[in-house]
C-alpha cells in the first residue's frame, strides 16, 4: 500500500498536468472536448478509486501469488523477458475481465463509472470503480502462474499496465497508420466508449489490439459514424459514489420486485441492461433510443459556484497527497477513518455540483467529521507535530467556512432538489 502510495505521488500530478494541458489544447484549436464539470468529477472519481486501492479495500479470492506458489510448472528469474511475457499475460487477463464486465449485468457495476462520462478525453480515464470489493478475477493471470513467473514483477507490472491505458482517452489524436493493427490507438477507444450500435460493446484490448481481432470483438472507427459516449441509461449526476452503485442497485430493486423466482435469481448473470418483463413493465426506466439525438447532462454552474468547487477540488488534492506520503506513520485506524474522510468530501461537493438541496448537509457532515478528528486528537493525523502546530485549526476554519459557503449558495441560487439544465446533443 505504502509503495503504490509513492507511486501516485508522481503519477497523479502527472496526469493533472495532461488533463489541463488537453482542456487548453482543446480550447485553443476551438475544439474542447472537457467540460470543466465533467473533468472534476472524473479526477473526483479518480481519487476515489486509488484512495481504495491505497487502503487495500478488497480482497482476493485467488491471489496471484496463491497461483505461482501452488501451481507453477517452473520457475523463472526475472529478466527483461519475464517483464515482457507477464506485461502480455496481464493484457490477455485485461480483455477478458474488460469483456466479461460488459456482457453479464452483475460485472458491469464495477465498469460502469468508467462509461459514464458523456464526454470522451484524458480526465474520463480517471473514472475508475470503487464498487469492486472482492476480485476474483486473478485465474485469468494463470498462464503466468503456469510459466512460474514471480509475483514481484506482475507487481512493478500492473501499475505500468494501468498508467499505459491513460494516454487514448482523447478526440484530438486520429487515426495512427500501422500502429493501428498493433495496439489501442485513441481511434480503437473512441469506439469503444461510443453508443452508436455499429460500435456498441467492441474494442475491449487494454494495450493490444490483436485479442479484439482474434477473439471476434473488433471493430474500426467508421469515417461516417461520429462517436457519441456515455451509457445507454444516462447516470444524471456528477457523483461518482453514486455511480459506482446505481447499476447494482437497480438490480437488486428488479430482483426485490419481480414475481418470477426464476428472474430473481437470473438477473444477476443476465445480458448486461436485461430486466425481468414484468418490472420492466411496471417500473420503466428512460433509456437512450436515438444517440444522435438526446439531453446531455450539464448542470449550469455560476462563477462562483465553479470557483468554489475548483478550490474545493485543490483542496482534495492536497489531502489525498498528504494521506498518500504519510500513509505509514498514520497507520491503522488512523487511515480508514482518512479515507472515509476523503469518500464523505467527494460525496458532498459533488452534490454540490449536482445542485442537490442536500449538498449543504453532507457538506456540513464532512466539516463536522474533519473537526470531530482535530478535537479528538488534538492533530490532523501527526500533520502538527512533523510541519506546523496551527494547521489543524486551518483545516477547521476551512472545513466549517466551505459549510457555511454551501448554505449561502444554495440559498441564493435557490437549488431544488435537482436544478438541472440540459443540452441536446445534434452529431
Amino acid at each position: 500500500m505504502e509503495a503504490y502510495g509513492k507511486i501516485l505521488l508522481i503519477a497523479m500530478p502527472a496526469f493533472l498536468l495532461l488533463v489541463l494541458f488537453e482542456k487548453w489544447y482543446g480550447w485553443r484549436k476551438k475544439e474542447d472536448t472537457v467540460n470543466t464539470m465533467d473533468m472534476i468529477s472524473s479526477l473526483a472519481s479518480g481519487v476515489t478509486n486509488v484512495t481504495k486501492d491505497v487502503l487495500g479495500l478488497s480482497i482476493a479470492i485467488y491471489s496471484y501469488g496463491w497461483l505461482v506458489n501452488h501451481l507453477a510448472i517452473i520457475s523463472i528469474q526475472a529478466t527483461w523477458l519475464t517483464y515482457v511475457v507477464a506485461f502480455i499475460a496481464l493484457d490477455f487477463m485485461g480483455y477478458w475481465v474488460h469483456r466479461i464486465q460488459h456482457v453479464y449485468n452483475f460485472f458491469w457495476n464495477g465498469h460502469i463509472i468508467h462509461h459514464s462520462s458523456e464526454e470522451f478525453n484524458l480526465a474520463c480515464a480517471l473514472r475508475q470503480s470503487i464498487s469492486s470489493f472482492v476480485k476474483i478475477f486473478a485465474i485469468f493471470l494463470l498462464p503466468a502462474a503456469l510459466l512460474g513467473v514471480p509475483e514481484k514483477v506482475i507487481a512493478i507490472v500492473a501499475p505500468l499496465h494501468l498508467f499505459a491505458q491513460f494516454w487514448y482517452h482523447t478526440r484530438h489524436i486520429h487515426k495512427m497508420g500501422f500502429l493501428e493493427k498493433i495496439i489501442i490507438t485513441p481511434s480503437h477507444h473512441r469506439v469503444h466508449h461510443a453508443i452508436n450500435p455499429e460500435y456498441l460493446d467492441k474494442n475491449y484490448g487494454q494495450i493490444f489490439i490483436f485479442w479484439d481481432k482474434l477473439f471476434g470483438s473488433y471493430q474500426p472507427e467508421l469515417s461516417d459514424v461520429v462517436p457519441v459516449y456515455g451509457i445507454t441509461r444516462p447516470a444524471q449526476t456528477w457523483n461518482p459514489i453514486k455511480i459506482n452503485f446505481q447499476h447494482v442497485a437497480l438490480l437488486m430493486r428488479d430482483a426485490w420486485h419481480t414475481k418470477s423466482w426464476k428472474d430473481k435469481c437470473r438477473i444477476w448473470m443476465m445480458p448486461t441492461g436485461w430486466r425481468p418483463e414484468d418490472v420492466a413493465e411496471k417500473y420503466p426506466i428512460p433509456k437512450i433510443e436515438d444517440v444522435y439525438h438526446f439531453e446531455k447532462y450539464n448542470t449550469s454552474a455560476s462563477g462562483i459556484l465553479t470557483s468554489f468547487i475548483i478550490a474545493k477540488l485543490l483542496l482534495l488534492l492536497v489531502f489525498i497527497s498528504y494521506l498518500f506520503a504519510n500513509i505509514a506513520n498514520i497507520g491503522s485506524p488512523g487511515m480508514y477513518v482518512y479515507g472515509l474522510f476523503i469518500f464523505l468530501y467527494v460525496y458532498a461537493f459533488t452534490e454540490m455540483m449536482d445542485k442537490n438541496k442536500y449538498a449543504a448537509i453532507w457538506e456540513t457532515g464532512m466539516a463536522l467529521l474533519g473537526t470531530s478528528i482535530v478535537i479528538k486528537t488534538g492533530d490532523w493525523f501527526g500533520v502538527a507535530t512533523s510541519y506546523y502546530p496551527i494547521i489543524p485549526y486551518l483545516i477547521i476554519f476551512i472545513l466549517l467556512a466551505s459549510a457555511l459557503f454551501s448554505f449561502w449558495i444554495s440559498h441564493i441560487e435557490k437549488w431544488g432538489f435537482t436544478a438541472n439544465s440540459y443540452q441536446v446533443v445534434k452529431n
